[in-house]
């Protein structure tokens, strides 16, 4: 639950329009439920502002759908990251408004569309191959309460194609760069903002790219000041963390 939602149920009670055993039951899952296999973190929307979200790797179905049933009494929006079309299909017999993002193997459903930004986050992409991690950033910004965008194949082997789109870069409050290769894009885009830039480097490119290692290692020996960086491949932490910047 959030914060929001606990103060609604509170000023139910106080009204009278709400029983005080049924506010306790609301509450009896809090702050998390065991399902044996999974132990759903019902509490974290109201410590850090989101909820849980369900990483499907490595996980069956069963357990997905499991751990989504019990999400789905909340009124939250609901994320599940690295999925297959199997699952998602699954989970739209539960709810018909869970969408599959084919590339990123993300399923959103989206109850809350409140935006709670302060501000857009823009998502860029170097090469049309980094896109599906783009999404995956893209889909978690959404999800989490922002207006967002995105900018892709703009990396610097034509770099014009990127000074073409200056103006988005300058109107974005957070920036989120998804590079392979040699992951230089973060460096020339923080070059030309002032606002967090948030880096990820892709497991895209040949054999000395090591599967992201030296975009990896490039970002992290930025020049730039304003650069960030998570993990390789790592989409939705890119997602989350400027979510969390873009709250503040």
């Amino acid at each position: 639950m959030t914060a929001e939602e606990i103060t609604k149920m509170l000023r139910a009670v106080r009204s009278g329009k709400l029983s005080v055993d049924r506010a306790v039951d609301h509450l009896r899952n809090l702050p998390y439920e065991d399902l044996g296999y999974a132990k759903i973190d019902h509490h974290r929307g109201l410590r850090q502002g989101a909820p849980e979200v369900i990483l499907a790797r490595g996980k069956t179905p069963a357990q997905v759908e499991g751990i989504v049933r019990r999400m789905l009494r909340n009124r939250h929006n609901i994320l599940v990251t690295r999925a297959d079309r199997a699952i998602a299909e699954g989970l739209q017999q539960l709810d018909p408004r869970f969408e599959f993002h084919e590339l990123s193997h993300a399923i959103a459903l989206r109850r809350d569309r409140k935006i709670r930004g302060k501000g857009k986050i823009l998502v860029v992409s170097a090469g049309t191959s980094d896109i599906p991690v783009a999404e995956e950033a893209l889909v978690t910004a959404e999800v989490m309460g922002n207006r967002a965008g995105s900018l892709f194949d703009v990396g610097v082997a034509g770099i014009h194609r990127l000074l073409a789109n200056s103006r988005q870069l300058r109107e974005a409050r957070v920036i989120i760069v998804v590079a392979g290769m040699e992951g230089a894009l973060p460096s020339v885009v923080a070059g030309m903002v002032g606002v967090p830039v948030i880096a990820v480097p892709t497991s895209v490119g040949y054999g000395a790219s090591f599967r992201g290692i030296a975009g990896l290692l490039g970002m992290l020996n930025s020049c730039a000041s304003n650069v960030a960086v998570v993990n390789i491949d790592n989409g939705f932490g890119a997602g989350y963390l400027a979510s969390v910047i873009n709250r503040l």
